[in-house]
């Protein structure tokens, strides 16, 4: 699976969307680049929320 893929794959798990064939694909190897993507997005959106919420108070 390349990273187009698990790119996908954790967008739709942020927006909780998943077909049954795709959650049988993403489970069949290593979980470690799902869990980095999904950090590294949650960590980027944490931020925007942060940069946003700032903007407002000014």
């Amino acid at each position: 699976m390349n990273w187009k893929h698990r790119l996908q794959a954790v967008l739709a798990a942020l927006f909780g969307v998943q077909s049954e064939q795709h959650r049988r694909m993403q489970f069949s190897g290593s979980p470690w680049p799902y869990i980095t993507l999904g950090v590294v997005f949650i960590t980027l959106f944490v931020l925007m929320l942060l940069a946003v919420v700032k903007w407002v108070l000014r």
